[in-house]
């Protein structure tokens, strides 16, 4: 990068394996957990060479087909946009994961070499032995089981974009450069389109190794806000959730884990859901109906949970007390009614 940002927390002394998982959640801040995964074993092949990383791959690998993305050398590792936003620069392909790790193999020593990049595969429906083999962690004194996912290429950046859940990744092969945003500084990041998206979320459309500040002037303020962090092999990040990052892979050959979870049960659904519904039903109404329906939300969402309906009594309060399970089944079908009219 061509600018500086301010240095992620560090927490030394975690158990191997095991995150501390209340107190991260508790602190909410990106923090970075020193040689949590160190005794992986694919960590230490890594450690040894690409080839012995790639060779435990291979050992615990199905032969089920997985989706990549590939882009000639000239995308520099980006999956990103054409010039107009319209279109991806790498094309999405499908094929066996021994025929990527060989491709990658192939060109470890090119100074500009095709991207590859398979993203977010589920470890468990390819490589089902590779948790068992020690490379996994203990998340289970939180009583969580979130199931890992698995990030192999070369030196790829994944543009600067939020996810939902909180999210701790582990740096297994390579080392990783992450850039971390607080998520109000989503203006200052100039998100792209929201479909077609490189991964799925909107990114970033800034440059980050050559930022444009005449045309992205706000890039500035987020640069005041950043915070960045190496991790090197065996090292972890905790992402909070909603929390903007920016992923440089800087070897020649990468692999990370990571593990996401929700803080909520799983019959709430995504908050993307009611973006797209406001966007639709609220964005472009009159300024004055648009600071009306803020003034509701502000009321009913984004207040203190109780307060819509502490004034009544408890049978009374229907959709404004707590949803369980029941309770968003009937949501959900109202609003699948109301959709469809």
């Amino acid at each position: 990068m061509s600018w500086e940002a301010a240095s992620v927390r560090v927490m030394e002394g975690s158990s191997p394996g095991a995150p501390p998982l209340q107190t991260l959640l508790g602190d909410g801040v990106p923090t970075l957990l020193r040689g949590l995964a160190r005794d992986w074993p694919l960590v230490q092949r890594g450690l040894q060479s690409p080839q012995s990383a790639m060779d435990h791959l291979r050992e615990h690998y199905n032969g089920r087909p997985v989706q990549y993305s590939w882009g000639d050398p000239s995308t520099r590792g980006r999956p990103f946009y054409n010039a107009g936003f319209t279109e991806l620069n790498c094309e999405v392909r499908r094929g066996g994961l021994d025929r990527v790790l060989e491709e990658l193999a192939s060109h470890l020593d090119d100074a500009h070499p095709p991207t590859y990049y398979v993203a977010s595969l589920l470890v468990d429906q390819c490589l089902p032995g590779l948790r068992a083999a020690g490379n996994d962690l203990d998340f289970s004194d939180a009583g969580v089981q979130p199931p890992p996912s698995i990030w192999i290429g070369n030196r790829v950046t994944a543009s600067c974009h939020y996810d939902a859940p909180n999210n701790i990744a582990c740096c297994a092969v390579g080392r990783r450069r992450f850039t971390l945003f607080p998520p109000e500084q989503i203006a200052n990041l100039y998100p792209g389109p929201l479909e077609p998206t490189p991964g799925g979320q909107a990114v970033s459309v800034v440059d980050f190794s050559a930022p444009d500040l005449e045309r992205y002037p706000r890039f500035r303020q987020a640069m005041q806000a950043a915070r960045s962090v190496v991790l090197e092999p065996g090292d972890a990040l905790f992402i909070p959730s909603m929390w903007w990052h920016h992923v440089e892979g800087l070897d020649p050959f990468t692999v990370l884990v990571n593990y996401w979870w929700s803080s909520m049960p799983a019959w709430i659904p995504t908050p993307m859901h009611a973006l797209y519904h406001a966007m639709w039903a609220i964005r472009d109404r009159p300024e004055g109906e648009k600071r009306a329906w803020r003034e509701v939300f502000d009321h009913y969402v984004f207040g203190p949970a109780p307060r819509a309906g502490e004034h009544l009594p408890a049978p009374a309060r229907g959709m404004l007390g707590e949803i369980d399970e029941m309770r968003a089944r009937q949501l959900r079908a109202m609003l699948i009614d109301k959709l469809n009219r």
